[in-house]
């Protein structure tokens, strides 16, 4: 699978729905050239604005465009945006319930070297808590491009994570992205795996390796967190054993407390969330990152033997 930029596919989208939709203005805060909302920008100028280090001001200039009619695609660094624009999220774009979508870049550890300042591992949390925002995590590029077409159509606030580094290419042009529902790349009986973002394709690679050893692993992307397909959940706990649930994120809070509050009320199965475990990141490459806070096959594995009620350590001895 080729790799590509989910920045560099959110910008030419802009761009795209730009050309027929006069109404929309991109808002970025200094981080242009980041954000990749300077493809925006080099096509369409007047219908930019940089508000400078200021995501305050970002999503208040937001708030007043969109109060004007205006369809605002605000855009900063995942930590920064949700973070430090929290209050002004909250008041001004959510309870008046403001057209303004919110494209967040350099979520989660991938991030890497900036380190845990800049590593958003709690921005899903957050932004699900608000009433009236949904809240989508794409997989790849493809996705993200699909993603942002359907967020144009969509009345009220959207918040879309998205990360540094490119990333395997998991869906093809044909891809059809549903609010509110889920994508299921592979059928299997005995366990599940409810993916969001980057994390999608190592549950790919976990289920490929389980089932080497006769594991059967039904795989999901649960791209839309919120509106999230409950129903999707409920049926994949009715015909598994279990549920692992994999994110770049805190398991506090997002995917994986998502799945579960489903779980909880509705079908009781074994529950296993991989992401991080309380804490902040820390700086190094990706895929150091990874394998330090345990996002990995190893681990995804680990946790769905647990679930069918075998001894991990008979995988990893056969596989000597």
């Amino acid at each position: 699978m080729s790799k590509e930029s989910m920045r560099k596919a959110f910008g030419n989208a802009l761009v795209e729905l730009a050309k027929n939709n006069h109404n929309m203005v991109v808002v970025d805060a200094d981080l242009s050239s980041s954000t990749r909302t300077d493809i925006f920008k080099s096509v369409f100028p007047e219908n930019f604005i940089d508000v400078g280090i200021a995501e305050q001001n970002l999503i208040g200039v937001a708030s007043g465009l969109a109060s004007t009619g205006k369809n605002v695609f605000a855009s900063s660094f995942a930590v920064f945006e949700t973070g430090r624009a929290y209050e002004i999220i909250r008041n001004m774009v959510c309870i008046a319930n403001l057209n303004v979508k919110l494209c967040a870049s350099h979520a989660g550890l991938m991030t890497g070297p900036d380190g845990g300042t800049h590593q958003s591992i709690e921005d899903i949390a957050i932004m699900r808590v608000l009433p009236n925002m949904k809240v989508l995590v794409p997989a790849d590029a493809v996705e993200t491009r699909k993603m942002i077409m359907e967020m144009a159509k969509i009345e009220g606030p959207v918040y879309i994570r998205m990360v540094r580094d490119d990333v395997e290419n998991i869906y093809n042009d044909d891809y059809s992205f549903k609010l509110g529902k889920a994508s299921v790349l592979k059928e299997g009986i005995d366990v599940t795996f409810i993916a969001c973002g980057p994390m999608l394709s190592l549950a790919l690679e976990a289920a490929e390796e389980l089932e080497r050893y006769n594991i059967s692993v039904k795989v999901v992307n649960m791209s839309s967190i919120k509106p999230i397909d409950e129903e999707s959940v409920i049926d994949c706990a009715k015909n598994t054993k279990g549920i692992v649930t994999i994110e770049d994120h805190s398991i506090i809070g997002g995917l994986g407390s998502a799945v579960s509050e489903i779980i909880a009320e509705n079908y009781p199965v074994p529950v296993f969330k991989i992401g991080v475990n309380d804490s902040f990141g820390i700086s190094g490459k990706a895929d150091e990152l990874y394998n330090e806070f345990g996002l990995t096959v190893e681990n995804i594995c680990s946790k769905a033997l647990k679930i069918v009620s075998i001894d991990d350590k008979i995988i990893m001895k056969n596989k000597k």
